[in-house]
């Protein structure tokens, strides 16, 4: 059972997100507030998502893209963080498991997700 407060200030922190449906082999992309000293600007961060955990505003997920040289690059987000301005789901994958850490392993084409067909 959880503290009403705590659940009160949680549905707070939630009100004027806007997250769309997607989970784990989904290509998303994320608009991400960087501070530079005095400066900001907004980055976008592309790739699989590989991992989706938590409950309520401790959710994170886990996105994966592939950077210069081939080399993977993970990060993880809060996914109601102040610092993700929007979510933009790219395309869907056809996947039958909920965490995608296999991925780590394959290279190249061995590491693509086939697209969710629509019926």
């Amino acid at each position: 059972m959880r503290n009403k407060y705590i659940e009160n200030f949680e549905k707070a922190q939630v009100v004027g997100k806007n997250i769309p449906d997607f989970r784990a082999g989904d290509t998303v992309r994320l608009a991400v507030t960087i501070k530079e000293g005095d400066k900001t600007r907004i980055q976008n961060y592309e790739g699989v998502c590989i991992a989706k955990r938590g409950q309520g505003t401790g959710q994170t997920i886990t996105v994966r893209k592939i950077g210069a040289n081939s080399i993977g690059i993970e990060r993880i987000f809060p996914i109601y963080s102040d610092s993700i301005n929007e979510i933009t789901v790219i395309r869907r994958g056809r996947v039958r498991r909920a965490k995608l850490f296999y991925l780590r392993d394959l290279a190249g084409k061995a590491a693509r997700i086939k697209e969710l067909r629509r019926k």
